[in-house]
């Protein structure tokens, strides 16, 4: 089983993300006996999804939105992408985490347009420290706080179900 982990970051939050779900993907595979190789990269640099048995498509949030990396990927290989499992995430939320209602992301075209088995919206990191000067004026207008709010435990298990169910279809095909 090969998998695609594709991920839009802009200071390396998300892709750290990108790697936690990776590694448990992979380790769920191993654990049923399946065979795998789960790669990450840039989602700017996919220039194709072939091959790929599987692919998870990450990006950060930024004003609600995806970064164009991660939304141009998806559009450019919408086709070939309903032909495999695929699930999304989404890194951003600041602060106080968002109650479901508030959707600090919408992406339920996207999920429909791809056949996505999900999407999951995981908290976001802040250090100021990294950010470029319109980033800061906009979480210093915000006052946001710096802080970490990803949930890593939440990261791996949503990454260790993944890893379960594609062991389940290699399963089935066997």
């Amino acid at each position: 089983m090969k998998v695609l982990v594709a991920v839009a970051t802009r200071h390396g939050a998300t892709r750290e993300i990108a790697e936690n779900v990776a590694n448990a993907v992979g380790s769920a595979l191993t654990e049923a006996g399946a065979a795998s190789l789960v790669e990450v990269r840039d989602a700017g640099l996919v220039h194709s999804v072939e091959g790929f048995d599987a692919v998870i498509i990450g990006s950060a949030v930024y004003m609600g939105h995806w970064l164009e990396p991660a939304r141009k990927l998806a559009e450019s290989f919408s086709d070939e992408l309903r032909r495999v499992p695929v699930w999304l995430f989404s890194s951003g939320p600041i602060g106080e985490q968002h109650k479901p209602a508030e959707a600090p992301v919408v992406v339920e075209d996207l999920v429909r347009r791809l056949g996505a088995r999900g999407h999951r919206l995981f908290g976001g990191k802040i250090d100021r420290h990294a950010l470029h000067f319109p980033e800061r004026a906009v979480v210093t207008a915000l006052r946001v706080a710096d802080g970490d709010n990803r949930d890593w435990p939440s990261i791996r298990a949503w990454g260790r179900d993944i890893g379960s169910t594609l062991a389940q279809v290699v399963r089935s095909a066997s």
